[in-house]
């Protein structure tokens, strides 16, 4: 996929290795690379399907826990409607199934976009196509080892036993709604650590500058306190463990991207 881009004097030396294709053969190439990376997600659907009680039982460790240090070990989990046990295993496989069959998703949109890119193009994307998951799984991470046992602790703390005349209050959690709180931290600190990619990106394609992120940080922080308090639930432990991780990941974006636009500026403003 071939372009003219006038504003480009280096073509010569930073060349576009595609060759000139009718347009049913894209499209012909594109039916081929969804019908690998829809073929992935299936494998890998029916595979967490099968095993979706033990991914549900890992999502749910951290309460577990908490539930069998506070209370003891007669704890459960419960749900109100027939089918809520069955779509809660569906949802489990289908949150997997996006989570392992990325990389070849990935992998299948970059063999198809990487031909119509330049040599320099290539050679800046691809750090971020690397990098991109590894944050992921680190703010998934975040999420699941540090956020999950302090939040849920902090929600525990609110039962109270019986005794005095009155009714205790204890927590029976739906299987349905804990599953959906927990992929939408997940997701919710997964996609947050995507920022240094986001933010680097702009700056090496020059959408925007250095000295704009430095002159935008105390007006960035603030966005990033508020995205925290939409994203996670109305406790202070998750939205300051969402916020704080993420005002770091600005800096060492506005760190990076200045080294970058220090190397850019060396080797005479060609991208590196």
């Amino acid at each position: 996929m071939p372009r003219d881009d006038i504003n480009r004097p280096e073509e010569e030396d930073d060349p576009i290795d595609d060759k000139p294709m009718p347009l049913i053969d894209h499209l012909m190439e594109l039916r081929q690379r969804l019908l690998w990376s829809l073929g992935a997600f299936a494998v890998a659907f029916l595979a967490c399907y099968y095993f979706s009680q033990q991914i549900y039982g890992f999502l749910a460790r951290p309460l577990a826990e908490i539930l069998a240090a506070h209370g003891g070990g007669d704890r459960r989990m419960i749900y109100t409607a027939l089918y809520e046990a069955f779509f809660t295993y569906l949802k489990v496989a289908f949150f997997g199934a996006v989570f392992f069959s990325f990389p070849m998703w990935a992998t299948q949109l970059w063999l198809f976009i990487a031909p119509g890119l330049y040599r320099s193009e290539k050679r800046a994307i691809r750090p971020f196509l690397v990098m991109s998951p590894i944050l992921f799984v680190m703010g998934a991470a975040l999420a699941y080892y540090f956020i999950f046992p302090l939040a849920w602790k902090f929600f525990i703390s609110f039962e109270t036993p019986a005794g005095a005349g009155g009714l205790p209050i204890q927590l029976e959690a739906k299987v349905n709604e804990y599953l959906d709180l927990v992929m939408a931290l997940i997701l919710a600190f997964g996609i947050a650590f995507q920022l240094p990619v986001l933010l680097i990106l702009l700056v090496r394609v020059g959408l925007m500058q250095v000295e704009t992120l430095k002159k935008g940080r105390r007006y960035a922080i603030v966005a990033m306190f508020v995205v925290a308090a939409i994203l996670t639930p109305p406790d202070v432990i998750s939205q300051v463990g969402l916020a704080v991780p993420m005002i770091l990941l600005y800096e060492l974006s506005i760190l990076f991207a200045s080294w970058s636009q220090r190397r850019r500026d060396a080797k005479g403003g060609k991208a590196v």
